[in-house]
């Protein structure tokens, strides 16, 4: 078995309180063709977004001392909580590089607002926890961030309804109030969102740009990698493991939305 540290040829571990984490796996896999990947989704637990920060913290470490044991060579924090309330301790405790979604999207969200105002949704607990409006303050103080939680939004794309009368009436509900304060950038801060993102971007109107954490963070990592010298080679043969804690045939028949690609195998790994 590959070990962390072992260098390029080992996978990028990524994980999320379920499937929407996959969202980031399919930005990486754009962005990094030639990287093995090891995906653990934590459907026994999820959502994360109501819990307690000691609670997702707990989660996050049992997750990350997981993957670090099958040899990952560095991790991205896919869930938009775990990051927000994790990440200062994963990096303080693991060897291996640890990239999370919120610092990336608030930069591409700073860099691209010209008004100075930005948006921001996502869980009750990600908009809770200010992350976002500190990343963004940290690259701009001058920009006034609105930041919703948008609950409702993750089982809508559960359930697969991406477009549906339903699905509009509730998005314009919860964005209309940013609509109303004229952002022109709106971060979308939850792993699930980018599945929802024509509905979005109906309800905002043209004017709005939207910016997804996931493409962001695929960014990040490649620069990452590419910095500590961990990149795999153009010859490499990259393969890919899913893992759920719970539930895996409700994974391989929802992941393919997520992924955008079939998912021929799920392994079942329980924790805690």
């Amino acid at each position: 078995m590959t070990r962390a540290g072992s260098g390029s040829r080992a996978p990028i571990g990524v994980f999320d309180s379920g499937l929407g984490g996959l969202t980031v796996v399919r930005a990486l896999m754009a962005r990094m063709p030639h990287e093995s990947f090891l995906y653990f989704g934590d459907t026994a637990r999820v959502p994360y977004g109501p819990k307690s920060p000691e609670t997702i913290r707990r989660y996050s470490r049992e997750i990350t001392t997981y993957l670090r044991d099958e040899g990952v060579k560095a991790v991205v924090v896919a869930c938009n909580t775990a990051t927000a309330h994790a990440l200062s301790m994963l990096r303080d405790e693991l060897s291996i590089p640890v990239i999370g979604v919120v610092e990336p999207g608030a930069r591409a969200a700073a860099e691209a607002t010209r008004t100075r105002r930005v948006g921001v949704i996502g869980t009750a607990g990600t908009i809770g926890s200010g992350a976002y409006e500190r990343a963004i303050h940290t690259r701009r103080p001058d920009v006034q961030v609105v930041a919703r939680a948008c609950p409702l939004f993750v089982p809508l794309v559960e359930e697969g309804w991406l477009d549906t009368p339903a699905t509009r009436l509730i998005a314009r509900e919860y964005l209309s109030p940013l609509s109303d304060d004229g952002i022109d950038t709106l971060v979308l801060g939850c792993t699930h969102y980018p599945l929802l993102q024509s509905v979005i971007a109906e309800a905002m109107g043209s004017s709005v740009q939207l910016v997804d954490s996931a493409d962001a963070a695929a960014a990040e990592t490649a620069a990452v990698l590419c910095k500590a010298g961990l990149a795999a080679a153009e010859s490499a043969r990259p393969t890919s493991r899913f893992i759920a804690s719970d539930a895996p045939e409700q994974f391989l028949r929802a992941g393919q939305r997520f992924l955008g690609a079939a998912i021929e195998r799920v392994e079942t790994v329980t924790l805690g």
